[in-house]
């Protein structure tokens, strides 16, 4: 794993949390198909945080806690 993802991981959940809740929307009596603008906008946090999750389960799952093979000298592990 590169720096670039080292920094980035931390970095993409640190913007999904700040996005969790709509501040901005508050207040908003904006309807959109029989639904309110911030259940709208939970709905694509929702999709947004899981393909997130997908991501990093499928490229990153250990990420700074399982050592990687140049650091641990083991080789090749079956």
């Amino acid at each position: 794993m590169n720096r670039l993802e080292r920094v980035a991981w931390p970095l993409a959940a640190l913007v999904l949390v700040a996005l969790t809740i709509p501040w901005f929307l508050w207040g908003s009596t904006t309807v959109v198909a029989g639904f309110p603008i911030w259940l709208w906008w939970h709905v694509g946090w929702m999709l947004l945080a899981s393909l997130v999750f997908w991501l990093f389960a499928t490229r990153a799952w250990g990420l700074g806690i399982e050592p990687s093979e140049r650091a641990t000298g083991w080789g090749d592990r079956p």
